[in-house]
């Protein structure tokens, strides 16, 4: 019944479209959507690619069967065990019984953890090669990229990248799964939003797993989630060099929490500035409204972060020490950071934003500003001056 996609010489697509989840691992929205990525390789032997989401398990069970139309299935490829990847192996299992599992020795781990699965296991190592008939598949360890076990696939014969999460994105495939199919654009914000919520802490294993990736000819790479990269294929591998390098572009995020409006007036007025002094990449996030996922997104996008917070029962505003603990936890480097803060009658916020920033270890820019109730001349043209000194800043790095 279903007509696969063929990717290339005997590689089917055999994925599914999440249009019904609301937040992806239960924290970040998916207001486009998530695809679930697997291919299916029919060779002398058969072999398949990674498994999805239990919640699609018929719909994707029902596609390998057409694909195999009467053949066996001898291998499943578990390149990544996270549930949305790995929830339908047990229920692969018993309807291939025979089926050979490869994966590493902390693959099994997991393997026995979720489904009580420990024979029928085939264990690789870095770079052996698994030959299935007309072409090798070889295997390269990418841990921590992003959990321990996860490994990438090469197939010799098509030049095929099987690269699990890495270059993965937010956003279903409506049609089209290879991306010369379809207009690319709507997934390249979602690439950052999806590398900076799920990737983000893990820089330099990305950056190792990138240098094994160097020498080998890749011509398409096959993600577990998103497009299928070909034609846009060198942007997709440099937003995640980028991005695993901790390199923002230039421009400024202005996160800040308000609770009577007297701190935004600080923000709109840091804004105004930058502005003023040339910076055309601002974006500003109140945090009582804008959802962590996109704040971390535009955090790792650029070079430079201004965080203003009233202060609340002694403490920074609730929901600017959880966006500040997110930033944290991903062990964000290389920005520039600016800050301000106001009080009523005992002021906190920005002793605690500094602190915040020896912590990150991050270059600090401007003077940070302390206002006490309403915005006042004096504080108004120390806004300005904070504005002004991170557009200079940005300026002389990109001189």
């Amino acid at each position: 019944m279903y007509k696969l996609k063929e990717i290339s010489d005997h590689v089917f697509y055999v994925g599914v479209n999440d249009r019904q989840k609301a937040l992806f691992e239960n924290l970040w929205p998916l207001p486009k959507g998530v695809s679930y990525n697997s291919y299916l390789i029919l060779d002398e032997k058969t072999v398949l690619i990674d498994t999805v989401d239990v919640c699609y398990s018929d719909i994707f069970l029902k596609k390998i069967t057409d694909a195999l139309n009467g053949r066996t299935l001898d291998y499943l490829v578990v390149n990544h065990m996270e549930p949305d990847h790995a929830g339908s192996i047990r229920l692969l299992r018993q309807q291939y019984p025979n089926v050979q599992i490869v994966g590493n020795k902390t693959t099994f781990g997991m393997l026995d953890g979720y489904h009580s699965i420990t024979d029928g296991l085939y264990e690789i190592k870095e770079e052996d090669v698994l030959n299935i008939g007309s072409r090798d598949l070889t295997f390269f360890m990418a841990p921590m990229v992003h959990w321990p076990e996860v490994m990438f696939t090469y197939d010799t014969k098509n030049k095929i990248l099987f690269s699990a999460d890495a270059f993965g994105t937010f956003g279903t495939l409506d049609g089209g799964i290879i991306d010369s199919e379809m207009d690319v654009d709507r997934f390249w914000e979602e690439m950052i939003r999806y590398y900076s919520n799920i990737v983000g802490k893990y820089g330099n294993p990305v950056q190792k797993a990138l240098q094994k990736l160097k020498n080998l000819q890749i011509e398409t790479i096959c993600s577990t989630h998103g497009p299928v990269w070909r034609e846009h294929m060198g942007k997709a591998v440099s937003i995640y060099d980028r991005l695993s390098r901790y390199e923002g572009e230039d421009g400024v995020a202005i996160v800040y929490g308000s609770m009577y409006g007297n701190t935004e007036q600080m923000a709109e007025t840091v804004a105004y500035s930058l502005a003023d002094n040339g910076i055309k990449n601002i974006v500003m996030h109140n945090v009582s409204k804008s959802h962590a996922s996109y704040i971390l997104g535009d955090v790792f996008k650029y070079k430079g972060l201004i965080v203003g917070s009233p202060t609340y029962s002694n403490q920074l505003f609730p929901e600017i020490e959880s966006i500040l603990s997110k930033i944290e936890i991903r062990e964000v480097k290389n920005r520039l950071f600016g800050y301000f803060g106001s009080f009523t009658w005992s002021g906190a916020a920005v002793k605690r934003l500094a602190t915040f920033n020896e912590r990150m270890k991050w270059e600090t820019v401007g003077d940070p500003v302390e206002l006490k109730q309403a915005l006042k001349a004096d504080k108004y043209e120390q806004c300005i001056a904070l504005g002004k000194a991170m557009a200079d800043r940005l300026k002389d790095l990109s001189n």
